[in-house]
């Protein structure tokens, strides 16, 4: 038995030239591996290659090399059996627009063989708010009903791993926070979640390890508080009680300091090469007087923005 809900070993894939287009090399040499269990966040720019992989994890692409299993499970070898190991709910909003609800989730339970005694179809609908619009068709509901439904749909044969594609993409704040409040409760009841969103904030409260590609590489793969270190540095907001002066700033040669507000300085310093004490006994010794300060260190969005750069 393995660990890993997800193992990809050199991935690669490369679109062959065309009448339309050139050779187009999506993927190089992708190494994953996602424990079971694990909320994992799929990061990049647009175009970085997390659609390839999720086609190919959902057998819609083929790769042109390496190893994918799924639940342990080769998708070479027994494409079928994978398949019931993975739910995945993709970015477009792809319905079927003559079922209402309640058929289109009994229809693909019967997709996947499961009998009608062992179907969850009405436990998914209420768990996913979906209850007072069980008899309405597709084309009635809203984009973010719409969004619930595709959860249900890839949820109807009670996958180990549950794939989101921008699962947000267009949903307001309230049927967002609905959405992984469930989510969240699928993954601390043993579901696998694969993530990918360009709401970075939300990866960063909800993923517990994330990968980040660019170019069809990836760049960066580690547990979410490793990634958060990636920049050492800190910024140092302080309020004083008088106006800041030009000397004040001149306090810190070797610091990145900024005037915020006439009697507000921002203060960039790396924790490993100076203490904030230092830092506050200098403007202690100079007479300066704080009135308030709080610190402030880079989000996800920043690490995100410094490894793509990096790569560039």
């Amino acid at each position: 038995m393995t660990d890993f809900a997800i193992e990809i070993s050199n991935l690669g894939k490369t679109y062959k030239k065309s009448k339309r287009s050139a050779e187009k090399t999506a993927l190089q040499s992708i190494n994953l591996q996602i424990k079971k269990g694990s909320f994992f966040g799929l990061l990049g720019p647009n175009g970085a290659g997390k659609s390839t992989i999720i086609n190919i994890l959902a057998g819609l692409v083929n790769k042109t090399s390496g190893v994918v299993k799924i639940g342990g499970i080769d998708i070479d070898q027994d494409q079928q059996a994978a398949k019931f190991k993975i739910g995945i709910v993709p970015q477009e909003l792809v319905i079927d627009p003559f079922f209402n609800v309640r058929e289109t989730l009994e229809i693909y339970a019967g997709y996947y063989g499961i009998k009608k005694s062992e179907r969850r179809t009405d436990e998914i609908i209420e768990a996913l708010g979906l209850k007072d619009k069980a008899l309405a068709t597709p084309r009635s509901l809203s984009g973010g009903m719409r969004r619930r439904l595709l959860v249900a749909k890839a949820l109807v044969h009670n996958p180990e791993i549950l794939v989101l594609d921008e699962p947000t993409a267009g949903v307001d704040v309230e049927l967002r926070n609905q959405l992984w409040n469930y989510v969240k409760k699928l993954n601390q009841s043993g579901t696998t979640i694969l993530l990918t969103t360009h709401y970075l904030e939300e990866a960063e409260e909800l993923c517990d390890e994330i990968a980040i590609i660019n170019h069809g590489q990836v760049i960066a793969c580690d547990r979410k508080e490793n990634l958060m270190n990636v920049l050492s540095s800190k910024e140092l907001i302080i309020s004083c009680t008088d106006e800041i002066t030009a000397q004040t700033l001149a306090l810190f040669p070797n610091l990145q300091t900024k005037l915020l507000a006439k009697d507000k300085i921002s203060i960039t310093y790396d924790p490993e090469k100076i203490a904030v004490a230092k830092i506050l006994h200098t403007i202690s010794d100079n007479k300066i007087q704080i009135k308030d300060i709080s610190t402030k260190q880079p989000d996800l969005e920043e690490i995100f923005k410094h490894l793509i750069k990096a790569q560039s």
